[in-house]
């Protein structure tokens, strides 16, 4: 296992939350049955065969289809793109068969996946591929335009473009992408240069041979990029043993937790995929977690969409779904939800930001299932602790620690505090990431020698093990589940030549959770709020954009002239 521990260590860091576990739980998980989680997939694959792994827009693709697909997408990027081993490739795709189907061809052809948000802006899409050295890039035609933006810093070897209907069955798929590009993009992203087309890759490696490569558990899965006290987004080196470890952990609390009545069987569930693939939540616990279980991922392309989200989850019998506070707040108020059929669902599972009381108990009462709700980061790949499955109220806390994972609160100076007492949240586990993609300084600030994680989180620990947030220690912004950095705001308004001084903090929202604030110091006193948030649509993903724009003479700084953000806060 990772992170060894000494007998020091083990003696002297006390489990109380074992006594709280659920009676099929056990303390700790064995040591992966696979070599890689390419090994894992195509066990999987074979051995559910028949069953249905994917659905979306109409179309189902079986484990032996998706199996096949990603094998023919693992042999283009082999034998076609010449990319070797440990080479990066970037996926920029929404919940759509073309996703998984390139995670898995991508993992089966040895390679790293940097997984990318396709609402990026091309600034922030062109620092996550130069920091990640990106040797391909996979793209919805949609976001085309962005990439194009980008292009010119990039050193990419090729550009794969799908369109949104390209694994839909004949005519449905050339509607699809007909009415897109008629009627919304414009484009159908071939005008890149030498940007192949995603089903001509599939064509063309299913007419080459593929080889199955020596990867290993230490080998790097994923570059899972995620932001930090300097706002400056950085790579989680996710290795396969981590990602198979977390897919255990979760399974066996699952497996092991449920109540007899709401027990998941292998090969038939269905779990609703509205949280977006290339976050690390849905990531481990949807796709991964739910081909343990040879379950079928119900991908929701847009889950904004509320109606259309209402409308779909009519037409399936679901049995598991996962989401953040938002989005179970936001189908709660959607005309319909509460006539829906509820009856098979066994599982709810809420992470990402914090979940209102109020919403827990009232989608308790529509639906008969409680929220279970859990804690995680992007660096433990994700899931740190749960709640028992068995609970039906809402108690606050994120839950226990889940097996063979070690939290411990700390104060400022590392040393462990007793129960009940607030301090920073540690953790260790072999679901903890490697290091970050080449920032031996920043790795050094989380992590230390015996394998301890710094989450930057503020908590508590009852007497029975459960675990509560108490509070951020970093500045992070958590808008709709996703992490919002203030430097990198700040840094992005600071360039505005009217913007003389500028910080950013985070207040409390109904839809959102938490929105982003800003307050300025302008140099011309005609700049106006909708100037400032044009220009940060320019430059930043939708959810960074500050909804509030506040100007004042000057901004509170400490003796050495930083500004004081806390001071801001207690003015909102």
């Amino acid at each position: 296992m990772r992170n060894p521990q000494s007998t020091l260590s083990r003696r002297v860091i006390e489990r109380p939350w074992v006594k709280s576990y659920p009676p099929g739980v056990p303390e700790t998980i064995d040591e992966p049955g696979y070599s890689s989680l390419a090994d894992f997939f195509e066990r999987k694959a074979a051995h559910y065969r028949e069953r249905p792994a994917l659905f979306s827009m109409g179309r189902t693709l079986s484990y032996a289809e998706l199996e096949e697909l990603s094998r023919h997408f693992a042999a283009f990027l082999n034998r076609r793109l010449g990319l070797k081993r440990g080479e990066r490739i970037a996926i920029m795709l929404p919940n759509i068969p073309q996703q998984p189907v390139a995670v898995w061809g991508a993992l089966r052809a040895g390679l790293i996946v940097v997984n990318t948000n396709p609402l990026y802006t091309a600034r922030e899409l062109t620092h996550q591929l130069e920091d990640s050295g990106a040797a391909a890039l996979v793209v919805l035609e949609n976001f085309v335009p962005v990439v194009a933006a980008a292009l010119p810093r990039l050193k990419l070897k090729a550009i794969i473009v799908s369109g949104l209907g390209d694994l839909l069955r004949f005519p449905r798929s050339y509607l699809v992408n007909w009415y897109l590009r008629l009627f919304k993009t414009g484009n159908s992203g071939m005008h890149i240069r030498a940007a192949v087309s995603f089903n001509a890759a599939l064509q063309e490696g299913a007419r080459h041979s593929f080889e199955t490569h020596d990867l290993t558990l230490e080998d790097i899965a994923f570059l899972q990029y995620t932001g930090g006290t300097t706002g400056i987004a950085k790579g989680a080196m996710l290795t396969h043993r981590n990602l198979l470890a977390n897919v255990a952990q979760c399974t066996q609390w699952l497996i092991g937790g449920l109540p007899p009545e709401r027990a998941l069987i292998n090969g038939e569930e269905t779990v609703v995929t509205a949280l977006p693939l290339y976050h690390i939540f849905a990531l481990t616990v949807d796709l991964l977690c739910f081909t343990e279980l040879g379950g079928l991922n119900y991908l929701i392309a847009n889950p904004r969409d509320l109606h259309g989200l209402v409308k779909a989850l009519g037409k399936v019998r679901f049995s598991v779904i996962t989401g953040v506070n938002t989005l179970f707040k936001g189908l709660l108020n959607t005309p319909g939800f509460d006539e829906l059929d509820f009856g098979s669902l066994k599982f709810v599972i809420g992470g990402g930001m914090p979940t209102e009381e109020t919403v827990a108990r009232r989608w308790l009462q529509v639906t008969g299932c409680p929220i279970t709700e859990g804690y995680g980061l992007t660096e433990t790949s994700p899931v740190v602790a749960v709640n028992p499955p068995e609970l039906t109220e809402f108690n606050g806390s994120v839950g226990l620690p889940i097996p063979s994972t070690e939290c411990s609160v700390r104060d400022d100076g590392g040393n462990p505090l007793p129960a009940g007492t607030s301090g920073e949240l540690y953790v260790r586990g072999p679901q903890v990431m490697k290091a970050y993609w080449n920032r031996p300084d920043e790795t050094g600030s989380v992590m230390t020698p015996d394998g301890w994680l710094r989450t930057g989180d503020l908590a508590r620990m009852d007497e029975s093990g459960f675990f509560y947030i108490v509070d951020r220690k970093k500045d992070m912004i958590l808008v709709s589940g996703f992490n919002v950095y203030p430097n990198e705001v700040e840094a992005v308004l600071g360039a505005h030549p009217g913007v003389l001084e500028c910080a950013a903090i985070g207040v409390a929202d109904d839809k959102t959770g938490e929105t982003v604030k800003v307050f300025i110091v302008p140099k011309d006193e005609k700049l106006d709020a909708e100037t400032i948030r044009r220009y940060c649509r320019m430059n930043l993903a939708a959810y960074k954009v500050p909804k509030y724009v506040e100007f004042r003479s000057t901004l509170p700084k400490s003796t050495v002239g930083k500004i004081l953000r806390r001071e801001l806060r207690k003015t909102n």
